[in-house]
């Protein structure tokens, strides 16, 4: 969930929920969020409800964060399994981020700086998977989910798992990488 507009193409609902600032601080003031932060001049965060009731159904979930994020969430959740994916290189990274073509060289900077931060931070990780080829990422991912105990996937929710971690890693390759 996001304070921040749709880029081109977005959807609300689908890509993100978008929701206005008063919204989004009322959400934090009655404690509806597992996890939020102020990210590049708007607010984004983690709805906590969905996330307990799936993982009381038994159902793994995989959320997508910055470093500050999964900090958040490992305070709240220690079970939780952190993994981290890095871009082969900041240089990779920033060419990702330039193919988008919805950055000012100003927030293109504040980005490349905080992830080259965020970067330092992978001891806070459970794993760190490299993401230079999307398929194998997704695939590393996969497995790493399969094989924790704390996540738990049976063996029938394999292909389920995968699809979202697959497609995670395919956004995090091609041009809509954040």
């Amino acid at each position: 969930m996001t304070t921040r507009a749709p880029r081109p193409g977005e959807r609300d609902g689908v890509d993100y929920r978008f929701v206005s600032d008063e919204d989004f601080e009322r959400m934090i003031a009655s404690g509806e969020l597992l996890e939020w932060e102020e990210i590049f001049g708007h607010r984004s965060g983690t709805p906590a409800e969905p996330v307990r009731e799936a993982l009381e159904a038994g159902i793994d979930v995989l959320l997508e964060l910055d470093v500050t994020g999964a900090r958040h969430v490992r305070d709240v959740m220690p079970q939780a399994v952190l993994i981290l994916l890095e871009p082969p290189t900041l240089e990779e990274l920033e060419r990702r981020l330039r193919s988008r073509g919805t950055e000012s060289e100003e927030r293109l900077a504040a980005r490349l700086s905080k992830a080259d931060w965020e970067l330092g931070q992978r001891d806070a990780f459970d794993e760190v998977i490299v993401n230079d080829e999307a398929e194998r990422a997704a695939d590393e991912v996969a497995a790493i989910i399969d094989a924790s105990p704390q996540v738990g996937a049976s063996s029938e929710d394999t292909d389920a798992a995968d699809k979202p971690a697959k497609d995670m890693a395919k956004d995090m390759e091609g041009p809509s990488n954040p």
